[in-house]
């Protein structure tokens, strides 16, 4: 029940640990050593450090079946509190009059609209828009939470507008009996062909065919994870903004945004998807 990306994640630091070893030490004292060696001698941040202990308790855990109970005489790495970087009013409207039209500029609007993270834009599915209720469902978040955001009224030309360019996309696929879209844990085995629905399409697809490699098939996936790194960065010279932001610059100022428009701390915790209300007070 990892992403894809936790388990690449792991894996790599599986197989760091392991040269590390160099297949001595696969117990609590090798993983204390391995701990401090990333805290001490490769002055790696907290957060990074933190991910490495992680995938090793998941190793010895699922893996190996041993627990490794107390790891705590391993040097940690300094949590270093940073205030996020944040965009005015006026410098979001000229990014967004510096992005390219079409999808780009569609996935940042929803991005600073709805305080997305970059991954959970490229996510979305087409039946994640809910025009009722004028809002959006993120499904499978980090914490494998889901979680509701505004939808701008604004924002349904251009949704529009892309719904009907990959509609071509998603015929195509059924007119050629391609796999359907990947679907999460195991509602594939219990559902196959419900991937092949127009509902559980991505709302920014690929327009290449990738393999899946966890299943093993020829399917469309959605955009990459990098694919709006150019446009981004291309915008922010086109607007003057001198501040070194990237993409969750977005969500840093729709979170601060929020909290000037006089809404309550617990409402944006609600919308950011925190489990704890301390990560949201950092605003």
């Amino acid at each position: 029940r990892k992403s894809y990306r936790t388990e690449q994640s792991y894996r790599s630091w599986v197989e760091r640990y392991l040269h590390y070893a160099k297949g001595e030490g696969l117990d609590a004292q090798g993983v204390t050593n391995f701990i401090t060696h990333l805290a001490v001698e490769k002055g790696v941040a907290a957060s990074t450090q933190n991910q490495a202990f992680n995938a090793l308790v998941f190793f010895f855990r699922y893996i190996l079946e041993i627990e490794l109970g107390d790891l705590s005489q391993s040097v940690r790495a300094v949590k270093k509190e940073k205030l996020p970087l944040v965009y005015t009013r006026d410098e979001v409207k000229d990014l967004m009059a510096n992005m390219p039209k079409g999808v780009p500029l569609l996935m940042v609007r929803l991005i600073y609209g709805g305080g997305l993270r970059h991954s959970e834009a490229y996510r979305l599915r087409i039946k994640d828009i809910d025009r009722g209720r004028m809002c959006l469902t993120i499904r499978g978040a980090k914490g494998d939470k889901d979680r509701e955001v505004p939808l701008g009224v604004s924002l349904l030309p251009a949704i529009d507008e892309q719904l009907e360019r990959i509609r071509k996309l998603y015929d195509e696929d059924r007119a050629n009996d391609v796999a359907g879209c990947y679907l999460p844990h195991a509602l594939e085995k219990k559902s196959p062909n419900v991937g092949k629905e127009w509902g559980w399409f991505w709302l920014f697809p690929a327009e290449g065919l990738s393999i899946d490699p966890r299943a093993d098939k020829v399917r469309r996936h959605h955009v990459s994870s990098n694919y709006l790194n150019g446009p981004y960065k291309q915008a922010l010279r086109g607007s003057g903004i001198v501040k070194r932001g990237t993409i969750h610059t977005l969500r840093h100022s729709f979170a601060t945004h929020i909290l000037e428009d006089g809404y309550d701390i617990r409402i944006l915790q609600e919308l950011l998807g925190h489990s704890d209300v301390s990560t949201t007070q950092i605003y």
